[in-house]
């Protein structure tokens, strides 16, 4: 998609698989399995989107999937599947290489969204895109890196540490301008100082939502929610304050892990909140098919 002098592309990382329970919570399975039916081990696909956006001479990536550090072990943890390759490879396939990347934004330090950041060379783990700032909430790096018993198994120090070690890290200090297409905005909730990132042009909106709304339906039914969210009645306040800036504005929102939406925009329909897929020549299938093992990068246009 290109609008003015901002051009996006939807790159992945594959697709894991996941325990309902975690998708989903406390919302009753009679109530998600009909719009996301688990399978016989109750679990469910769970895109890796990550996004590209061109803009104003730099180069941006959001967010950066698990990468390629994985153990064996931690691959049939994620029920990985890299049919085309991972982040890199997609990359490629519209043309970017690693050291073009000028900024990577992290939403937020979870492994599924920064495991990218780094890899693994000889006995070493580097930045994985060698002319990279990286930008994070401040206070979202101070809870990485001081995990407790509930979130010791998310924040994994191979992943964001190092960038310190480089000299590579910038730490925001709430809502950020990026360029003047692209800012960073706190929405809080998923983790206290988890961010997204809104696009904008004098003629479009967009927002990478990002965990705020893991999937597409965590944010047309706002009491819905993830087992993974710190500050569940956080994040409801969230999405009501982005329901209706996104009613108001008509924005593209790009879900990051819904498997068959990975942009829409958000509608009244009477007293209901839905989706309406977007359009357009050239956009990604949003669909994720086990049968044809589709993960590939496409540009929105």
């Amino acid at each position: 998609m290109r609008q003015d002098s901002l051009d996006l592309w939807i790159v992945s990382d594959g697709v894991a698989h996941v325990d309902a329970g975690g998708m989903f919570g406390l919302v009753p399975r009679g109530l998600f399995e009909g719009i996301h039916p688990p399978d016989a081990g109750n679990s469910l696909a769970m895109a890796l989107n990550c996004l590209l956006v061109r803009s104003q001479g730099k180069t941006i990536l959001i967010d950066t999937g698990l990468g390629s550090k994985l153990t064996p072990d931690d691959r049939s943890r994620w029920g990985l599947e890299r049919p085309t390759g991972g982040l890199a490879e997609d990359l490629g396939r519209v043309g970017v290489r690693p050291e073009e990347i000028d900024i990577v934004i992290n939403t937020h330090l979870h492994w599924d969204h920064c495991g990218g950041n780094t890899q693994r060379v000889a006995d070493r783990i580097e930045a994985a895109f060698p002319r990279a700032t990286y930008w994070v909430q401040r206070m979202e790096w101070a809870d990485a890196c001081h995990p407790d018993a509930r979130t010791r198994g998310t924040y994994l120090a191979d992943n964001f540490a190092p960038l310190e070690d480089e000299n590579r890290l910038v730490l925001l200090h709430g809502d950020t301008a990026v360029t003047d297409e692209v800012r960073c905005v706190v929405t809080r909730g998923h983790t206290r100082a988890h961010q997204s990132v809104i696009l904008e042009t004098p003629g479009w909106r967009g927002m990478f939502v990002a965990d705020m709304a893991s999937f597409g339906v965590h944010l047309t039914r706002t009491a819905w929610l993830t087992a993974y969210d710190v500050e569940p009645r956080e994040n409801v306040r969230t999405k009501e304050r982005w329901q209706g800036w996104a009613l108001a504005t008509g924005a593209w929102l790009f879900f990051e892990h819904d498997p068959e939406m990975q942009a829409a925009r958000l509608i009244e329909r009477g007293e209901q909140l839905e989706l309406e897929p977007v359009a357009g020549e050239g956009l990604f299938p949003a669909a994720y098919s086990p049968a044809s093992h589709s993960a590939t990068a496409s540009r929105i246009s």
